[in-house]
């Protein structure tokens, strides 16, 4: 599971994740130069570390790496809330508290979010006679064995 990366990996991770493209330490140094003081050794063991965590890969370029993300920033969001909500002893509880922290565009985001995994059969209620109506007026989550049998596990 994916612990929280430190304030300098993070640094470092968001230009890479920016970027989106294979970057050298040089690069991410003169990056972050320009908001701090920073060594080149020290982007050098940040990148080797990320890359040691499986963040980063890296491919040998004539005596330097190119680094490139292994994953993108939203992989890496969803991973940390998952852990965080995996360590719930009540899940529910802890996911109504984190939607009272959202602000209302959060929410929205939320909304369509859920619209989005469910696909668009479950995206609008049918209404009878509509294509794919069965002319249940039901919520989609009172037929628990309709999800099993149309995507077959």
């Amino acid at each position: 599971m994916p612990r929280p990366l430190g304030e300098l990996e993070d640094a470092v991770m968001t230009r890479v994740w920016k970027w989106n493209r294979p970057v050298t330490v040089r690069e991410v140094l003169e990056d972050l130069q320009q908001e701090r003081s920073i060594a080149y050794t020290t982007v050098m063991t940040v990148l080797d570390n990320l890359h040691q965590k499986g963040w980063v890969r890296r491919e040998a370029e004539g005596r330097a790496y190119r680094y490139e993300a292994v994953s993108t920033r939203a992989a890496y969001a969803a991973a940390l809330m998952n852990e965080a909500w995996a360590q719930s002893d009540n899940p529910a509880a802890a996911l109504v508290a984190f939607f009272g922290m959202m602000s209302e565009e959060q929410r929205l985001a939320l909304r369509d979010a859920v619209r989005m995994v469910q696909g668009p059969e479950t995206a609008e209620p049918a209404t009878a006679g509509s294509p794919g109506s069965t002319g249940s007026t039901g919520s989609a989550g009172e037929n628990p064995g309709s999800a099993t049998e149309s995507d077959g596990r």
